[in-house]
């Protein structure tokens, strides 16, 4: 198995990230990374403008470090609250999921656009209470996400109470 080294151009799930010199099998680098513009062959004359690249790497991941620590910092200060159908007895009908979450999120006052799989749900949550969902926002940024799922029912119930009031 003949293996090559390539410079890559982009960041590459499992390989790794711009201005990385990684040892790749011949026919990847030659049929998928180079023809697709994501990496160049690790010549002599590549290796000497790998400084160049790795300045840029360099200023774009300090770039997306501050922005995650922008967000983190909106997503402590959000409380969620999301209702969950149930039925007689406080069964509950389907669950609240990443999808449902991140729908949330971006509905909120914060205005976030936050991916669901950076939501570290371990499963959907399927009943009411107060739950602290894990999200993780850089690989050197997390933070947790205050959600309160109340019953349909009772917040059928809730609604109906304000407007009792405020008529």
């Amino acid at each position: 198995m003949a293996t090559v080294q390539v410079i890559l151009k982009e960041k590459i799930k499992n390989l790794g990230a711009e201005a990385d010199v990684v040892q790749v099998k011949r026919g990847f680098a030659r049929n998928f990374l180079v023809p697709q513009g994501k990496a160049y062959e690790a010549t002599a004359g590549n290796l000497r403008n790998l400084n160049h690249l790795k300045a840029v790497r360099a200023e774009r991941e300090a770039k997306e470090l501050q922005e995650a620590e922008k967000t983190a910092s909106k997503l402590k200060k959000l409380k969620l609250k999301l209702t969950l159908q149930t039925g007689q007895g406080g069964k509950a009908f389907g669950s609240i999921t990443t999808m449902d979450i991140a729908k949330a999120v971006a509905e909120s006052a914060a205005k976030v656009e936050l991916d669901r799989h950076l939501i570290q749900l371990e499963k959907p949550i399927k009943s009411t209470g107060t739950f602290e969902v894990p999200v993780k926002l850089h690989s050197d940024v997390n933070c947790f996400l205050k959600v309160t799922v109340v019953a349909e029912s009772d917040a059928e119930a809730a609604d109906a109470s304000e407007e009792g009031a405020e008529a």
